[in-house]
């Protein structure tokens, strides 16, 4: 183990991976420090990578030298582009993958990583002195040294499950929490506040009556989520659909009054976008049926994962209601559903590059900035681990633009406007979605991701001779993993849209006219006078960088962002 390693990352979840792998990338020597090497890179909820907004996050993610759509198509499954029938700005790819198989080739990826070391061991505190950071305390009142830590400790803060009336200490099923990392960050100054997420029961698949499903295949040829991957030899298997029923649904509502969430057990907000069975039957009481998929867990485990059935009810409540929709009438319940409580810190207490603004040279990613979802995760590990690694060499922050990717606009999105509820990536936060394709994500991010270091150099001539292949028509030779059959797909696809991207281009050329002007990061805002209370206070806890930023902070309102330019104009 080194004693002073430049950059301590803790956690192996899908977040810490990726700041992991990004900062050794750029030169940095990194601790991975997990509770357990043997979990690294498990999914806990679904095992699927991708899906709206999410695909091309992950895509994102590959251009700039991630491994998890590399991991992904080890572990494939069932190879889907949603969004078929829709235009190309909305189309995302998605993986069904083996849990197993991914979490193996993650684990070996991290151990294989030169300049990287995964150390076990649980971070208890952020070690601080008179002079800032210095590294992490661990359980066992140890203590390891670094110029930055990257925390990326997904629903272990302070984790608390819930099924039915039932609670538990937990970070995830069977796995303990951690304790003593909020108490640490809120004695450093930071907000911690509270969130909830939850997973369905795991079913065996040998006690599923298929006859009665639909079945759902994916992609032929099934296409590669990483541009790096060539293409797939490999055997796709089904998902399939079924619903609930009236039945279902009586089940549910008699549970109620041993719901944790209905009689205040759980008082965090959960992700509206993924709600439980529970909430659904709820909030849609006049709905007679909810979409349910049932999805492989891996191929060499009867394990299904009934995605639509999420729920914290009780055990025997869930056998009931799962024993009510079809073709699951006799199935078999492996693993019950729960309710996850756990402690996050709102994001606008981050800076661009997502390191906290109380202490310098800590930085946070994925959960625990509110987010939900592995790629939501990811991506913020890769901008967490690359900012850590430059920050240990003394180096300026890389920033993202919400124009160039979608990745720009979660972490703009997060520190501009913070989190009520979890956060996920859909197509519809992005408007330049047109441009911020998922088949282009290589074209618009590998020039900088060569230029920073994030990928090998000997990609770089097959990469070029792709893009001149768009650009010009021209093929010279082969092209690696890029085909001429792709270039001139992409050919295509920029002359469909030629005309609504020209538009798009141009409101975002008018929208970057406000994020040319800078704004002072010590500016007193009271000099402006018109500024009120609310205002000021946001722009003290956000501390935007731009005028275009401030212009995105809820609350302040047109007339707020006229005040702030006429205070940058006579300073």
């Amino acid at each position: 183990m080194p004693d002073a390693a430049r950059v301590i990352v803790v956690g192996g979840g899908h977040a810490g991976i990726e700041a992991a792998h990004a900062a050794a990338r750029l030169g940095a020597r990194v601790v991975l420090l997990t509770q357990n090497a043997a979990t690294i890179g498990t999914m806990s909820c679904n095992p699927a990578v991708g899906g709206t907004g999410k695909g091309q996050l992950v895509r994102e993610l590959d251009a700039l030298g991630g491994v998890m759509a590399l991991g992904a198509d080890a572990a494939g499954l069932m190879f889907q582009t949603l969004n078929l029938g829709k235009g190309e700005a909305v189309r995302s790819p998605r993986v069904q993958c083996d849990k197993h198989a991914y979490r193996r080739v993650m684990r070996a990826s991290c151990e294989s990583r030169p300049g990287l070391t995964v150390v076990e061991g649980e971070a208890a505190a952020v070690w601080t002195d008179g002079s800032g950071l210095r590294g992490v305390t661990l359980t066992d009142g140890s203590r390891l040294e670094a110029r930055c830590v990257v925390l990326t400790t997904g629903t272990f803060l302070n984790g608390l499950a819930h099924t039915g009336l039932r609670s538990a200490p937990a970070g995830r099923a069977g796995e303990a929490p951690s304790v003593g990392l909020s108490a640490s960050l809120r004695g450093l100054g930071l907000e911690v506040g509270r969130l909830k997420t939850g997973t369905p029961p795991r079913l065996d698949g040998r006690t599923v009556d298929w006859s009665k499903l639909r079945r759902q295949d994916g992609d032929a040829p099934p296409q590669p989520l990483s541009f790096r991957t060539a293409r797939l030899e490999v055997e796709q298997l089904p998902c399939w659909l079924t619903r609930t029923t009236e039945a279902t649904h009586a089940v549910i509502r008699s549970a109620f009054d041993r719901s944790p969430l209905f009689t205040g057990a759980i008082k965090a907000s959960g992700p509206r976008y993924c709600p439980s069975v529970e909430d659904k039957v709820s909030r849609f009481p006049d709905k007679d049926g909810h979409r349910v998929f049932l999805e492989p867990e891996g191929r060499d485990t009867p394990e299904v994962y009934a995605n639509g059935l999420s729920t914290s009810l009780p055990e025997d409540a869930q056998a009931a209601l799962v024993a009510t929709v079809p073709g699951l009438e006799r199935a078999v319940i492996l693993r019950h559903g729960y309710a996850i409580e756990y402690d996050f810190c709102p994001p606008d207490q981050l800076t661009p590059g997502l390191e906290t603004k109380a202490v310098a040279r800590l930085f946070l990613a994925g959960q625990i900035n509110g987010t939900t979802g592995y790629e939501e995760a990811a991506a913020q590990g890769l901008v967490a681990g690359v900012n850590a690694a430059r920050a240990a060499a003394g180096e300026a922050p890389v920033l993202w633009d919400r124009a160039e990717s979608y990745l720009g606009v979660m972490v703009d999105d997060l520190v501009t406007k913070g989190v009520d509820e979890p956060y996920r990536m859909f197509t519809a936060r992005a408007e330049n979605r047109l441009r911020l394709r998922a088949d282009n994500a290589d074209l618009r991010l590998m020039p900088r991701a060569f230029a920073l270091g994030l990928l090998p150099e000997s990609l770089l001539p097959a990469f070029e001779r792709y893009r001149e292949a768009v650009e010009t028509g021209v093929v010279r030779g082969g092209m690696g993993p890029w085909t001429e059959e792709k270039a001139r797909a992409q050919r295509a696809t920029i002359a469909a849209y030629a005309h609504y991207i020209a538009r798009e281009e141009k409101a975002a050329a008018a929208r970057r006219g406000w994020e040319s002007v800078a704004l002072p990061a010590d500016a007193d805002w009271r000099r402006a006078g018109s500024l009120g209370t609310e205002a000021l206070q946001k722009l003290a806890r956000v501390r935007p960088r731009t005028l275009g930023q401030a212009a995105r902070i809820p609350g302040l309102t047109p007339a707020d962002v006229q005040s702030l330019w006429v205070l940058t104009r006579a300073s």
